[in-house]
């Protein structure tokens, strides 16, 4: 009860900072990671395409929009952010193949196909 009520603090807060702020990238990612942990899935992939619009040559923002499209069943999409990330230098390919968000990938033939062409598949 006392971790749930701290947690409605905490993004009470982030979301108010947003609100005041909404191009602060540190802000936008702490909320994104929030609202995804608590299954706000919604929220955490609106918020993750606002990442890749403010810092469009970052990795981790396109890997990032990647989890949240593949949580929300979207796996062609996700895979395209992959390559996304991949092109602006995410490198994390043992992380990539093993994160939870994008465990639903490992059968996909998108998914498949990039490891193929990154010679790890």
């Amino acid at each position: 009860m006392a971790k749930r009520k701290n947690l409605d603090f905490e993004l009470s807060f982030f979301e108010n900072l947003h609100k005041r702020i909404p191009k602060d990238v540190r802000v936008a990612s702490i909320l994104a990671h929030m609202y995804t942990q608590t299954g706000q899935l919604d929220a955490g992939l609106r918020l993750d395409r606002k990442l890749v619009r403010l810092t469009p040559e970052d990795p981790t923002a396109h890997y990032n929009l990647a989890c949240s499209l593949c949580l929300k069943n979207r796996y062609t999409d996700s895979v395209r952010a992959l390559r996304d990330a991949i092109t602006h230098g995410y490198v994390d390919f043992h992380w990539m193949q093993h994160d939870p968000d994008l465990h639903d990938l490992q059968d996909h033939p998108d998914f498949c196909a990039l490891l193929r062409d990154l010679k790890i598949g």
